[in-house]
């Protein structure tokens, strides 16, 4: 990895751009529940189509609603697969000045969030999120497309987290 010095006296190490998952800070994972969880959405998903699939199959019988069926399967098989890897490529770092989210497979997404930009932190818990015992922190700040997010938190990192998060950001803020 090709790091870019940093203006002299920061104290910093200042990333590659083209190099989304640096080695120089510590990635702490997102639960491997959240596996789970996107697993039961993907079934229920699949349920609804193969339901309206086969039920027009049925009252049709035209081949296409079997082809569908068979589309909508494999999908289904390609996208069980993939959910474990994509889980476990989020992970989010906390540096002293800004906080670092990662995610992605084939499209690498490293999100910068400074503390002091940020506007406030939502944490969130459907009931699906919930009956795995998870929660997602949502980070928003004036700008829309820098908003991050931490899905597949335990309820009390998450809380952790966001009680640091508020707390950086009002220290931050004040030195504006």
């Amino acid at each position: 990895m090709t790091e870019t010095p940093a203006p002299p006296d920061s104290g910093e190490v200042r990333i590659n751009a083209l190099e989304p998952w640096p080695d120089t800070v510590e990635w702490k994972p997102v639960s491997p529940s959240l596996i789970r969880v996107e697993l039961v959405r993907l079934a229920i998903w699949l349920v609804i189509l193969l339901a309206a699939l086969i039920t027009g199959w049925l009252l049709v019988g035209h081949w296409l609603f079997g082809a569908g069926v068979g589309l909508v399967l494999l999908f289904g098989a390609w996208r069980a697969f993939v959910i474990g890897r994509a889980v476990r490529a989020w992970g989010y770092a906390e540096r002293e000045r800004d906080l670092l989210v990662r995610h992605g497979l084939l499209v690498r997404r490293l999100s910068i969030v400074p503390y002091a930009r940020m506007q406030f932190v939502d944490v969130t818990a459907g009931p699906l999120e919930r009956s795995f015992n998870l929660a997602t922190v949502q980070l928003h700040t004036a700008a829309a497309a820098s908003d991050a997010k931490v899905p597949g938190l335990r309820p009390a990192e998450a809380s952790r987290l966001r009680d640091r998060l508020t707390a950086l950001g009002a220290d931050r803020a004040e030195g504006l």
